[in-house]
This record gives structure tokens, C-alpha cells and sequence, in this order.
């Protein structure tokens, strides 16, 4: 199985929809050239060769959206991701109150706020 292939399952997987319709939403909303990007890296070593777990990627995945900040549809559907993959609602809790003190508080009350409203919107607080 190539790269891109393994790349769409995974997407597919997380979206809960068929690898086509992955690849219909990533070409209307990105473009192919991005699409086609996405997808290799997503199929690649970093996500299925790693020996970190799913919930721990999908941890250290949130704490960096968040500590970036600007990127909060991205955050929103990563905590999303965090949320199937096993990460509980008290985890990110936790997680944002530690980045308030490295990232900054700015970033991690932002980041706070989204979390804790999809949490809400998901049934999970």
C-alpha cells in the first residue's frame, strides 16, 4: 500500500467517512497539490511507524495548535481527533492548564476556551 493510500485511510478513519470523500472534501477545500501533500504525510512513518500511540500523537498534536495559536479550526478538529483516540476531557483540562505556563497564558485561555466548547458540543462535559 502506497504512501497516499495509507494516508487517505487514515484520514477516512479519524473523518469517519470513505477515502473517497476524504479525498473529494481535501481537493475542494485545499486544492490537489496540497491534498496530494497531506496525504502522503499522513500515510507516512511519522503516523503508522511510530512508537508513540495514536492518543499520545493526538496529545503532543493539540498541545502544539495550541501553543501556536491562530490555528483554531485546526485545534477544534484535532481535539475532536484526541477525543476518539482515548485522550479524556480531564486530559486536555490538564494539558491546557500546562501550557499556561509554558506557551503563555494568551495562547493556552484561547485554546481553553475552544476546548472546553467542544467538549461541550461533543457531550463530553
Amino acid at each position: 500500500m502506497s504512501r497516499r493510500e495509507r494516508g487517505l485511510e487514515v484520514y477516512a478513519a479519524q473523518f469517519g467517512v470513505s477515502t473517497e470523500e476524504v479525498e473529494h472534501r481535501f481537493v475542494e477545500t485545499f486544492g490537489s497539490r496540497f491534498a496530494e501533500e497531506a496525504f502522503a504525510s499522513a500515510g507516512g512513518s511519522t503516523w503508522e511507524e511510530s512508537p508513540l500511540s495514536r492518543r499520545d500523537r493526538s496529545l503532543v498534536v493539540v498541545a502544539l495548535l495550541a501553543a501556536q495559536g491562530g490555528v483554531e479550526p485546526r485545534l477544534r478538529t484535532h481535539v475532536g481527533f484526541a477525543l476518539q483516540n482515548g485522550v479524556t476531557a480531564d486530559e486536555l483540562d490538564a494539558l491546557m492548564s500546562l501550557l499556561a505556563v509554558y506557551a503563555g497564558f494568551p495562547r493556552a485561555s484561547v485554546a481553553m476556551e475552544l476546548v472546553r466548547e467542544e467538549l461541550a458540543r461533543l457531550g463530553k462535559r
